[in-house]
């Protein structure tokens, strides 16, 4: 007999994210006589625990070690002890390496985004230290209560695209699958999942989206709203690359190297008429990129505005001041970076 549905669903999950990445013949170790190593990043709920365990079983047959990582928020009464907890855990489900990170939570953004940015830089540094992908046990579900957010704040099309499969280092195996599925998986396996008492606090935006909104909405609308939303989710993802494609093809043709002056930093210059006539979603991701490369830091809705308005409502405006300490201004029908010494924002 096989494994139970919802096991062999986190295992065929992982399998299929896995095996793009791996270049070798599955078996034969790379040179260096070791297999590539993927992380677990795991608090012991239900879906990283149910993540873990299917890596566990899933990796050594798909030519990978695997190993887990677990973070330390430090934001409740006996954390240090719950992630020793799931440490051993690891082992015991044959996970190697296992690490515990220990991260300082600040306050910038509300506890939830501090806590989400703390994680992200230790575990970004962990996978690169290692030079491992790291999976992540994000479903469906989380990917739902995700768009919402980002419909909620109207972040634009970049947050109410969700989350990736792949994102950099970052592997997302469980976002087409139901929380219900990793629940069903742990009880499969004999697995008890820790919960997490901040799951249960209204105090978080998200506790109230899982508890109240997303449950309103599938009696109203009569169901299947968190997979509408997770499918709005990937769709918007395609839009967003076939945009971002023809951006960069526009900003490599279109972009000289820097010349040298302007306080060090270099000067930059891009024609307005390579620009002026693009629509608008494919000129502000042009001039977006094309700020980055000049050394800007990423703009805001409003600076995004200020530059286009040297493209498009040209009056003989002054420079716009973009944060990172770069000035652009418009001469001889270009827009012209320069990098300065100081930054500032108009």
């Amino acid at each position: 007999m096989g494994p139970a549905p919802a096991v062999a669903a986190v295992r065929a999950a992982v399998r299929t994210v896995l095996a793009p990445l791996r270049r070798d013949t599955p078996g034969k170790p790379p040179l260096g006589g070791q297999d590539p190593l993927v992380l677990v990043a795991c608090s012991g709920g239900a879906d990283s625990l149910a993540l873990a365990a299917a890596a566990a079983f899933v990796a050594p047959r798909a030519g990978w070690r695997a190993g887990l990582v677990t973070v330390d928020h430090g934001l409740q009464p006996g954390s240090g002890e719950q992630a020793e907890r799931v440490a051993t855990l690891g082992y015991e489900l044959g996970l190697d390496p296992v690490e515990v990170l220990r991260v300082d939570v600040g306050t910038s953004g509300g506890p939830e985004a501090a806590a989400r940015a703390a994680r992200y830089v230790a575990l970004d540094a962990t996978a690169a230290a290692l030079a491992a992908p790291v999976l992540l046990g994000h479903t469906l579900d989380d990917q739902a209560e995700t768009v919402l957010l980002g419909l909620g704040r109207g972040s634009g099309p970049r947050s109410i695209a969700g989350m990736r499969p792949v994102d950099g280092a970052y592997l997302r195996p469980f976002l087409g699958l139901r929380r219900a599925t990793t629940e069903a998986a742990c009880a499969a396996l004999g697995l008890a999942p820790w919960v997490d008492p901040h799951n249960a606090d209204p105090g978080f935006q998200r506790v109230r989206l899982r508890s109240e909104v997303l449950p309103l909405l599938e009696d109203v609308l009569q169901g299947g709203v968190a997979e509408a939303l997770a499918r709005t989710a990937g769709l918007v993802q395609d839009d967003l690359d076939a945009l971002d494609a023809q951006a960069a093809s526009v900003l490599e043709m279109n972009t000289p190297s820097a010349t040298a002056g302007g306080g060090g930093g270099g000067i930059h210059a891009l024609e307005v008429d390579a620009v002026a006539d693009l629509p608008r979603a494919v000129r502000t991701r042009v001039l977006r990129a094309w700020a980055t490369r000049c050394g800007a830091d990423p703009l805001t809705a409003e600076r995004t505005a200020a530059l286009e308005a040297l493209v498009t409502s040209w009056h003989g405006q002054g420079a716009v001041h973009l944060p990172g300490g770069v000035s652009v201004r418009r001469a001889s029908g270009r827009l012209v970076a320069i990098r300065e010494s100081t930054s500032g924002e108009q």
